[in-house]
């Protein structure tokens, strides 16, 4: 079976998140991904842990199966050549260098594409290619600081939070996908390639979505919510019993039902909360009259209720409980792959699923210069050549 993306073959100069999360997915649909480091290793994540597995850093674990590993001194004449010589046999190549390295290197992309007219180059940074904030670093918390999504994170409580995970990395990286899929596309009907121009601010002020345009309407700073919507009601966290849920009530109908299984059918008839504007409106009245009824029965009684007349509802899990989930489990969201220093490592599947062309997990992170000599033979250097490369740390 032909894999979706077979026959394209990727340059992955990234390191950390959002670059190499965007080549692993580019990688899981069948295009040859080519991860190129410095000699030893330059990805950071290799050293972030614990937890490590004989070594080997869970956290580089997450984001780089399915990739080939080559290092090559990229300051050096020899690396230089190297790279240009898969240029010209490559379909893309992403980095995320800061701003104009790449260019320093004599490999930007006005460059390359004199090399290889069709090939995609893809650069992520912290800020862009453009703008007064082009040079500065952009590092995932300090992105989610100065997007506004910390703003909105959290409640008066708490102060502005984080999310728990690099959310604008994750963006980023889909965003590349995205964007390197579509210039692969055009390619088709023009024969040539283009740059792509990345950042982590661009992607993280994007997700701001309907607050963003509640702000842009009215210019009023949105508040922070915590677990609570900013436009519909109730639609937040309560407390059961036993432990803690989530209810989404998206409309009037729905939130009748809601009211019949707590007992209370009238409260949907209340003029305080019979709309969803007014339940906007009246957000803290109704929180403390549902709260106290939710408090009467055990989270599974509510699922149960809520399920039977198609409330949206979600317990409030924990990664175990996530790991131990059949639904997860009947979707192959898990998966085992040996590892030839870590032995058999546990990993997050892909959310993909293709009828025809299913996404397959061939290869384990790699260590760095893993695949340095195939890769380099198969470009025609001889064995001594390389060897004395390696012996000069220019591969």
């Amino acid at each position: 079976m032909t894999a979706a993306l077979e026959g394209i073959r990727v340059l992955d100069l990234t390191r950390v998140l959002a670059g190499p999360y965007c080549s692993m997915i580019l990688g899981d649909l069948g295009a040859e991904i080519i991860k190129v480091e410095a000699p030893g290793g330059s990805d950071e994540t290799r050293m972030w842990g614990p937890p490590f597995k004989e070594g080997v850093s869970a956290y580089y674990l997450c984001a780089n199966r399915n990739k080939k590993s080559l290092t090559l001194d990229l300051k050096s004449r020899e690396g230089k050549e190297v790279l240009e010589k898969l240029v010209n046999e490559s379909d893309v190549i992403i980095n995320n260098f800061k701003t104009g390295t790449m260019d320093r290197l004599g490999i930007g992309y006005a460059h390359l594409k004199e090399l290889n007219p069709r090939i995609v180059f893809c650069s992520i940074t912290g800020f862009g290619e453009t703008g007064p904030y082009k040079h500065l670093p952009g590092y995932d918390f300090i992105i989610q600081a100065m997007s506004g999504l910390m703003s909105i994170t959290g409640d008066d409580q708490s102060g502005p939070q984080k999310l728990g995970v690099a959310i604008t990395d994750i963006l980023t990286g889909l965003y590349a996908c995205i964007g390197i899929q579509t210039a692969l596309l055009e390619r088709e009907r023009s024969g040539e390639g283009q740059k792509i121009d990345l950042s982590l601010y661009d992607s993280a002020v994007s997700s701001l979505i309907n607050i963003g345009s509640n702000f842009l309407m009215t210019g009023k700073l949105p508040q922070r919510l915590g677990n609570h919507h900013a436009n519909i009601v109730p639609y937040q966290t309560f407390r059961s019993r036993d432990g803690e849920m989530v209810i989404a009530v998206g409309n009037d109908r729905q939130f009748a039902q809601l009211c019949g299984i707590l007992g209370q059918p009238l409260l949907a008839e209340d003029p305080l909360f019979s709309t969803n504007s007014k339940r906007v409106e009246n957000r803290e009245a109704l929180a403390r009259i549902l709260q106290e009824r939710f408090l009467k029965e055990n989270t599974a009684y509510w699922k149960t209720q809520c399920q039977e007349k198609h409330i949206p509802f979600g317990p409030i899990q924990s990664l175990e409980d996530v790991y131990n989930d059949d639904h997860l489990k009947a979707r192959d969201m898990f998966l085992n792959l040996e590892h030839p220093k870590a032995g058999n490592v546990e990993m997050i599947g892909s959310p993909l699923k293709l009828s025809r062309t299913p996404v397959d997990y061939k290869q384990h992170p790699p260590e760095a210069g893993e695949h340095t000599e195939e890769i380099l033979t198969r470009l025609g250097y001889d064995k001594k050549t390389i060897h004395q490369w390696q012996k000069d740390h220019k591969v």
